[in-house]
């Protein structure tokens, strides 16, 4: 039986208020900075309230692109962006679930040695395999390129786990009804294990795009085509400018607009997302 206690519950809501305006007041700020003009901020006092070059800001990162800052227009960064998270997120899934499919459902020799590897690479992340790594795909010409932003990035052996775990909670009496049934493997799959596996798709895949999204080391280092930019190295290159002072409404102006795309994702799949997590019965 749950206790109710008025202070309990009082201080409970105190630190959740508390971490929201944690988490909220960095966003504030970068929305209040790109409401003013850049010369508000020579003086080193942060303004706490909206200024009136909301529209011209925007208006300017959007249509007119920042010339000063070597990147290309925001609209094909978020684009580039999009197509890395997608495709990193997609792919990942993708081959991951079908991995695990094929370690839990099959039998072959060295099965659980192969499982094993696959998990053993959680050690080797790519800031330690980077090099060798670039040196495979500068050799398969793929340096500025979608496909040299993303195909490196997608396998997952965090993924791979997780639908291996879930996959061994499965009943077998689900296996042999579909046997029974005249289901192929392929069949099984398709009409049993990925209807089953919905939510936990869909938790992966907002982690995983969040995590393609705000990928930066690898996309610098393969990318020297400034049509290939994401716009985490947009935002940088932005901020890194010589012989002259950020133009930080624009800066934060882009940073607000970068924070766009996975918030909606997280919003829009925020029910099966929850759900991907706690769920324990199918």
């Amino acid at each position: 039986m749950v206790e109710h206690r008025p202070f309990l519950k009082l201080l409970s809501h105190l630190v959740l208020i508390l971490g929201v305006v944690i988490v909220a007041f960095p966003v504030y700020v970068a929305f209040i900075a790109s409401t003013h003009k850049t010369t508000d901020f020579i003086t080193g006092v942060m303004p706490v309230l909206p200024g009136s070059d909301f529209f011209s800001t925007y208006k300017t990162i959007l249509f007119d692109g920042l010339a000063s800052s070597g990147a290309p227009p925001i609209g094909l960064m978020l684009g580039n962006s999009l197509i890395m998270a997608l495709a990193i997120s997609i792919g990942k899934i993708a081959i991951s679930i079908l991995s695990a499919y094929a370690i839990v459902y099959f039998r072959f020799p060295f099965r659980q040695l192969a499982f094993w590897i696959i998990f053993v690479t959680l050690m080797l992340p790519v800031e330690v395999r980077i090099v060798p790594t670039f040196k495979v795909v500068a050799d398969l010409g793929m340096l500025n390129s979608y496909a040299g932003l993303s195909i490196p990035l997608i396998a997952s052996a965090t993924a791979t786990f997780l639908f291996r775990q879930f996959f061994l909670t499965v009943p077998d009496e689900l296996l042999e009804a579909a046997r029974v049934d005249g289901a192929g493997p392929l069949k099984f799959f398709k009409d049993i294990l990925l209807p089953l596996s919905r939510t936990n798709i869909a938790a992966l895949f907002v982690i995983l795009f969040i995590y393609g999204w705000n990928q930066y080391l690898w996309p610098l280092i393969v990318t020297t085509d400034s049509q290939h930019y994401t716009i985490v190295m947009g935002i940088k290159r932005m901020s890194d400018v010589t012989d002259a002072e950020p133009q930080w409404n624009l800066v934060m102006a882009v940073a607000i607009l970068a924070m766009l795309p996975p918030v909606l994702v997280v919003i829009f799949m925020q029910r099966l997302f929850v759900k991907g997590l706690v769920e324990t019965e199918k």
